[in-house]
């Protein structure tokens, strides 16, 4: 455990200083206790030799002096220990989790990722000062204590040695039940946190619908963890009670030795007593390694998890990138792709190009593969099979860091951090002048919205933008995407659930951001306003293409864009019937 705590800490030198004082300690407890030896031998003979006795109390004074400054230097280095674990720790998952292809944080590995982050990192930079340090003494104490026996007496020291090797084996015994129990725990409270931000985030449905309790689901996962911790401590009883019992038939053992040695004159008074102490002090930091074993395997369980999210295989990053993107045209290539886990693939042989300076619809049933283009053409994954070029440039080719600065997204969910709109939309550019953080307001008609918030552009928009409607929050991240200057842009309309004046809105918005001559735009549309501002549209359908042209083309054809829009238009026009007809 303590090798794989030195390596999971990106500068672990303050965890290896403070188990180094740790471990000098213990040792010094040990060779104190052995100076009992002499020094009883000394004073308590018949006639006392204080002469004798004097050097290894002078040596003994000395070693308390000194195990009482690495007390004082070890305290100050523990306090700080943990905070700077937890700290360095975290930066390291937060730059490993940024490698990872974003197509992994679905909601399970977002849930997955803040226990980790905060939980687990937490828990362990404690542990290991709090917990890593009783341990370290807990084994070197009572391993010096069998080596200073053996200078006492050699059969002592062998019973130690045997009482070590069963304690070690209960303790084994113990540790892999609490392992499995710990394990089973942290999944029943992992599931707790996931229906607690559940509750959080869907109070306004659930106060509607009266279940200001939380849903039967909840409630479920409640009585599960209630159940899964208290089967975890009645398995955990018996190796307890075990290895309790195995410590005080080893201190039972010592005292019998101990009179057996006296008795038959194999040692002297001064030395059963010495033995006796030592006895004492070797069981009683084993005794106290049943009350830690609970910690260590939370701790080994929490490392494992860190270890595994350090793990998660990042996108293979191209050995010589292309460092720059020479155009905005994108082309698909005869693509399959099939989600991690899904069993049909999502693209089949899709093969499309998207003309720099243009503005392509995607449009099709749900489940046509329209998202799955967006998310390949901004690499959140990588194909199974053809290509993905931006720039006549495999995205696999370019620095991911260079693909992602040529794109901006506009999600159907957009999420605003709680913080100003000015904030929000400086994210994009934080160097943007005024000028050109209101030119992009404009494009975006969020100047619209800005004009009648009281406070403008200081508003603050709330916890995911929840002060703002659906249609504000969409036209912030438009603005967002225009003003960050990206020459290939990607949006969802949605739009159905907006009210007429912020889809208008909306709509006129992306149409806005078609405008640049050198900005390729690829937007999943649902409004024929979309559908009729774009250049090409692009019919998919069960993951292949059905169609492409232009809206004029298309709608002459009679396929299925035609369809979906004449299904769009009798739509328009239906009326709800009055109650008496």
């Amino acid at each position: 455990m303590i090798r794989r705590l030195y390596r999971l800490w990106p500068q672990p030198r303050l965890l290896a200083r403070l188990w180094l004082l740790t471990a000098l300690q213990a040792v010094l407890q040990g060779a104190l206790l052995g100076m009992l030896v002499p020094i009883l031998d000394a004073i308590v003979a018949p006639e006392p030799d204080f002469a004798t006795a004097t050097p290894w109390l002078v040596a003994g004074a000395v070693a308390v002096a000194l195990y009482a400054v690495l007390s004082v230097v070890s305290s100050p280095v523990g306090f700080a220990a943990a905070g700077v674990l937890a700290a360095q720790l975290r930066r390291r998952l937060m730059r490993h989790v940024s490698t990872l292809p974003l197509g992994w944080f679905t909601a399970d590995n977002k849930a997955r990722f803040a226990r980790v982050v905060t939980a687990d990192v937490g828990n362990a930079a404690h542990l290991a000062v709090t917990i890593g340090g009783p341990a370290i003494t807990s084994t070197l104490l009572p391993a010096t204590i069998v080596a200073v026996t053996f200078a006492v007496d050699w059969r002592m020291a062998v019973l130690f040695c045997v009482i070590a090797a069963v304690a070690y084996w209960a303790l084994q015994r113990a540790a892999r039940i609490s392992a499995i129990a710990e394990i089973e725990l942290e999944i029943a409270a992992t599931a707790v946190a996931g229906r607690a931000i559940e509750l959080g985030q869907a109070q306004p449905v659930l106060r509607a619908a009266g279940q200001v309790d939380g849903t039967p689901r909840m409630r479920a996962t409640l009585e599960n963890h209630r159940e899964t911790y208290r089967e975890g401590m009645r398995r955990a009883r018996r190796p307890f009670f075990v290895y309790t019992a195995v410590v005080m038939a080893g201190f039972v053992a010592v005292l019998s030795l101990a009179a057996w040695l006296l008795l038959n004159g194999h040692v002297s008074v001064a030395a059963a007593v010495a033995l006796l102490v030592l006895g004492a002090r070797f069981l009683q930091p084993l005794g106290n390694l049943i009350d830690l074993i609970g910690a260590l395997r939370a701790l080994t369980n929490q490392i494992t998890r860190i270890e595994d999210l350090l793990a998660t295989p990042t996108l293979p990053a191209p050995v010589d990138p292309v460092p720059a993107i020479a155009a905005a045209d994108i082309e698909l290539r005869d693509v399959v792709f099939t989600y991690p886990g899904g069993d049909s693939p999502a693209l089949a042989g899709v093969s499309l190009r998207f003309r720099a300076g243009t503005t392509t619809a995607l449009v099709g049933p749900s489940g046509s593969g329209k998202t799955t283009v967006t998310r390949l053409v901004a690499r959140f994954f990588d194909v199974d099979a053809g290509q993905v070029r931006v720039g006549g440039v495999d995205v696999r080719d370019l620095d991911p860091a260079v693909l992602l600065d040529e794109i901006a997204i506009v999600f159907q969910d957009v999420y605003l951090f709680d913080d100003t709109i000015e904030n929000n939309l400086r994210l994009a550019c934080p160097d943007a002048d005024w000028a050109e953080m209101e030119a992009a307001a404009a494009a975006a008609r969020l100047d619209e919205v800005i004009a009648r918030l009281p406070n403008g552009w200081n508003t603050c928009v709330g916890e995911a933008g929840a002060q703002l409607s659906g249609g504000e929050r969409q036209r912030v991240a438009i603005a967002r995407a225009i003003l960050k200057k990206a020459r290939i842009v990607l949006v969802d309309e949605a739009s159905s659930a907006l009210d007429p004046e912020n889809e208008a809105a909306v709509t006129q918005a992306i149409a806005n951001l078609g405008n640049a001559p050198d900005r390729t735009v690829v937007v999943i549309a649902h409004r024929p306003a979309t559908l009729a501002a774009a250049d090409y549209v692009v019919s998919l359908n069960r993951g292949r293409v059905d169609e492409i042209g232009t809206p004029s083309e298309l709608l002459a054809t009679g396929g299925a864009f035609a369809r979906l829009s004449r299904q769009y238009e009798r739509a328009r026009h239906w009326r709800i019937a009055g109650a008496g007809r």
